[in-house]
């Protein structure tokens, strides 16, 4: 396996998102470039490694599963691309225990979405695409993910090794590197991105630009309690992550896409982040969340902010 975008650009001719295939090779290019990470031609290596293996089975509506035959050595080789934050996979009797249940997540989120069916998707901030199989597995017509990490960009093409599904691709890009195509998505997705932008208004602007009239957008963010108005602004670290800028309260997400033209607004799920969600496994061997709380009162972090605690609000454009 190589990182090769030609068929996605094939996929792209005759539809509204043909004029990316002009600019996006050079963008592409430019975000695996190999500056941006000394790491990335390790795991290109590791990718060309990866031993051909027919797949018995490919599941993607309720898990990422691939069966088929076992191989001893598999687990070593896709350690080599360590760490593995989203997910969990099975890949030929090798269960990923990635740091997040990302499974956890679209179980919350997934009910409360227009059907996917016949969908162009963007997924914006998607890591190494695991909700893009997901949403492949629901029937989206073409989901494009973006996410300016090598090392996630890596990981999905040695899943796509595998999975062998077209529909589905993720791009080395953030939202500032994507073409400005106005109105060319049915469904745009932003989950764990907001509170990393500096204007979280502009955020969601960009978000609501790629949809039609009509698209649904579903932001999955950190919230507080608060009243509207409301936002938690970090002084310094959150959760020992530098760059949180605006955690606002439920009521303050709604203002805001209000206020930036969003229809049908609504919360669909609060839920406080648990240590069974987020945690250091085998295949994420770092520090996970319950070394970002207070050990002495985990209901707060290790700043004395209010613990990590996320919601699911969906509009309509």
């Amino acid at each position: 396996m190589k990182i090769d975008y030609t068929p996605f650009y094939e996929q792209l001719k005759g539809t509204e998102l043909e004029p990316w295939i002009g600019s996006l090779p050079e963008r592409i290019a430019h975000g695996l470039r190999y500056e941006r990470h000394g790491n990335l031609p390790q795991w290109e290596e590791a990718l060309a490694q990866l031993p051909a293996l027919e797949a018995a089975a490919v599941e993607l509506k309720n898990e990422v599963r691939v069966a088929g035959q076992a191989l001893p050595r598999l687990t070593e080789r896709l350690k080599q691309f360590h760490p593995w934050r989203k997910g969990p996979y099975h890949i030929h009797g090798v269960h990923i225990d990635t740091e997040w249940r990302s499974d956890w997540k679209w179980d919350r989120v997934q009910p409360h979405l227009q059907p996917l069916e016949g969908r162009t998707i963007l997924d914006v901030g998607c890591g190494n695409g695991y909700h893009c199989w997901r949403m492949a597995g629901e029937g989206a017509k073409l989901v494009v993910g973006v996410d300016p990490s090598p090392l996630f960009v890596c990981q999905f093409f040695a899943m796509k090794h595998f999975i062998h599904d077209p529909r589905a691709w993720v791009l080395p890009l953030g939202i500032e590197d994507v073409p400005e195509t106005p109105g060319a998505f049915d469904t745009v997705f932003s989950m764990g991105v907001l509170y990393h932008r500096k204007s979280p208004i502009d955020h969601i602007l960009d978000l609501k630009n790629f949809l039609h009239p009509g698209g649904e957008l579903v932001i999955e963010t950190l919230v507080v309690e608060g009243p509207a108005g409301y936002s938690l602004i970090p002084d310094g670290r959150y959760a020992k992550m530098r760059n949180v800028w605006f955690i606002p309260s439920v009521a303050t997400l709604e203002q805001w896409m209000k206020r930036c033209g969003l229809k049908n607004i609504r919360t669909v799920d609060i839920c406080t982040t648990s240590t069974d969600e987020q945690r250091t496994t085998d295949w994420m061997t770092f520090e996970s969340l319950p070394d970002f709380l207070d050990p002495a009162d985990p209901s707060k972090t290790a700043e004395g902010h209010p613990a990590p605690k996320r919601a699911v609000v969906v509009a309509t454009a």
